[in-house]
């Protein structure tokens, strides 16, 4: 008799004083949160790399699952079949017993019935001989259920030591999440105190000036004090105040710690009034830059470290009056100098 196997087909897919202190917060705030972005992106992208390993595992533990069902079922299709065969290999032993029990009894023609036990005893040969490939096919398909039950196994650890991983990864964001928090706490308390001091310094030097104010957290120096009409040079006065401006910088210099990356930036200021364009300068911008750029360079002579300063120039556009009349124009032409971080 012919064996009958069935299969299947398998499918692989595959985050004034109350002014100077709200600015330092809010700067330090966003320094910080900064490098907490960075680094939340660098453990995102580990995670998400974790992410699509577990997708791929457990893509391979669905394919493997499948694929064992299916060997399960060819060897449950096998095993009938091997019962059937066994079923009817019995069968054929009881005629052949029955006719030989004739035979020796005389009943019949014993050619016929020596002729009809012939074709069971090949019949039974045949039946043996599928019986047998039965069984090996039978062991093999134990064999690779055996190694699907391997394979399972071996991705179901990987599986969990994945899931391992990335709980040690979410762990270690919430501590660097704490950490920058207390970064930041001790970072805005110390850039605090020493612009707290530095301001009270120069406010007892300059307290006396007219021309000299605070506002919010700058201090600002009308132009007129500092330069001449349309010149970006000190003039004596002006040299006299940056004096006392670098002696405070570099007494604060000795007691801020390297860790604190800070700067004094000088920012230029000039009026709306537009340049002719004939004279040195083609329009406000340059006047404005070349003028914090005059100041900076007098600290730096005056032995304020180089890297502790910056020059930027504003032109017209930062007014802190408006309008166009002669005081308006004469509060914007000005210098402000504001301690900050890089």
């Amino acid at each position: 008799m012919a064996l009958r196997r069935r299969g299947g087909q398998r499918s692989i897919d595959y985050w004034p004083g109350f002014v100077d202190a709200l600015s330092t917060l809010l700067m330090a705030i966003m320094f910080l949160l900064t490098v907490f972005v960075l680094g939340q992106f660098i453990l995102s992208r580990e995670i998400t790399g974790k992410d699509e390993v577990l997708d791929r595992l457990n893509s391979q533990i669905n394919e493997l699952t499948q694929l064992l069902a299916l060997e399960k079922g060819s060897k449950q299709d096998v095993e009938d079949s091997l019962a059937n065969i066994q079923a009817q290999l019995a069968d054929a032993e009881s005629e052949k017993s029955r006719l030989q029990q004739l035979l020796d009894q005389g009943a019949g023609s014993s050619a016929t019935a020596n002729k009809r036990i012939g074709e069971l005893s090949g019949e039974l040969d045949a039946q043996k001989q599928i019986s047998e490939q039965a069984l090996n096919q039978v062991e093999l398909l134990n064999q690779q259920i055996a190694a699907l039950r391997s394979q399972i196994a071996a991705v179901e650890q990987a599986l969990q030591l994945s899931e391992t991983r990335d709980k040690n990864s979410q762990a270690k964001i919430a501590d660097l999440g704490r950490r920058l928090n207390v970064a930041l706490a001790q970072r805005v308390q110390e850039l605090n105190r020493y612009r707290s001091d530095f301001f009270g310094r120069l406010r007892e030097i300059l307290s006396d000036r007219e021309n000299i104010r605070i506002v919010g957290d700058r201090f600002v120096f009308q132009s007129e004090v500092l330069f001449p009409s349309g010149g970006p040079d000190l003039n004596p006065a002006g040299q006299e105040e940056m004096g006392k401006l670098a002696t405070a910088l570099i007494e604060l210099t000795k007691e801020i710690p390297a860790e604190i990356d800070w700067v004094l930036r000088v920012d230029g200021h000039t009026d709306n009034v537009p340049l002719t364009g004939s004279g040195r300068y083609r329009d406000n911008w340059e006047l404005s830059s070349a003028r914090a750029t005059s100041v900076v360079k007098f600290l730096i002579s005056k032995g304020v470290p180089a890297n502790r300063l910056v020059a930027a120039g504003f032109g017209e556009f930062q007014p802190i009056a408006e309008g166009d009349t002669p005081e308006a124009r004469s509060q914007n032409r000005r210098i402000e100098l504001k301690l900050t971080e890089k």
